[in-house]
């Protein structure tokens, strides 16, 4: 393809060269939240600021570890992680917020992913849809002992993946309501743990690209609770998920070695 980048050497979007990321990549949304993930690293340094891509690259346990923000939803997550790939990484942990979806999911709950619903578009560009969003089986154990290992209150489960935020906060205002709330009413059903918008699109892209991917939730708050008249605080501090994310990539490294 062409190489649309003014530096040829730097990839388009991330403006990130081979070799300036560790093998092991935590994948916010936020560019904002990259400098708090960054100082979990050891000398931390700002490679890329493009765009909604910010890249830090630094150590953990004296191994090259990188933080790149995706921005939102599944088309931007696709091509940081493309880049990524080309770029080196083969590790990757994606670390966001998201909404319960079962009543006992409490604000500030983690959430670990173990599927994801693809209704979503950009997986659609990669794999039929009969292909399953599941994330790497060793990155989600490693987040699930982080969590226990860290006294985190944790869920694993399915998360379902969609493109339109206020397509689930505000269904009735659109012209599908029916296929929205009718979908929203089925996914409860399956147990469906939580709804965010890029671990559909990062676990297909992951799998075609033969990398590891994996996802862990802050969980902001819970539409369900609140319709049930429970307790439901808004709740924005990523801290534990963050945590929770670089504890696991200590597990995957000592087992990796």
């Amino acid at each position: 393809m062409i190489n649309y980048s003014e530096d040829k050497d730097r990839q388009y979007h991330i403006q990130v060269a081979p070799g300036e990321v560790g093998d092991y990549v935590i994948l916010p949304g936020d560019p904002k939240r990259c400098s708090k993930i960054a100082a979990y690293f050891e000398d931390p340094v700002l490679v890329a600021d493009n765009r909604e891509y910010v890249t830090y690259t630094g150590t953990v346990d004296g191994r090259k570890v990188s933080v790149t923000s995706t921005g939102i939803g599944g088309p931007s997550a696709s091509i940081a992680m493309e880049e990524l790939v080309r770029c080196g990484a083969k590790n990757f942990i994606r670390v966001g917020t998201c909404g319960g979806m079962q009543k006992e999911i409490e604000s500030g709950d983690i959430v670990i992913a173990t599927g994801a619903i693809r209704m979503e578009g950009t997986s659609r560009e990669y794999a039929p849809i009969e292909y399953p969003a599941v994330p790497d089986f060793d990155i989600t154990n490693a987040l699930a002992a982080a969590a226990k290992n860290l006294g985190m209150r944790y869920h694993t489960g399915v998360v379902q993946c969609k493109d339109a935020f206020y397509g689930q906060h505000e269904p009735e205002t659109k012209a599908v309501f029916w296929e929205l709330q009718n979908k929203w009413e089925a996914w409860k059903r399956m147990g469906c743990k939580a709804s965010e918008m890029e671990s559909a699109a990062l676990f297909i892209v992951g799998s075609l690209l033969k990398v590891r991917v994996g996802s862990v939730f802050l969980v902001m708050a819970n539409q369900e609770r609140a319709k049930a008249g429970l307790p439901n605080p808004v709740v924005h501090d990523t801290d534990g998920a963050i945590r929770t994310a670089v504890e696991a990539i200590r597990i995957l490294m000592r087992q990796d070695d």
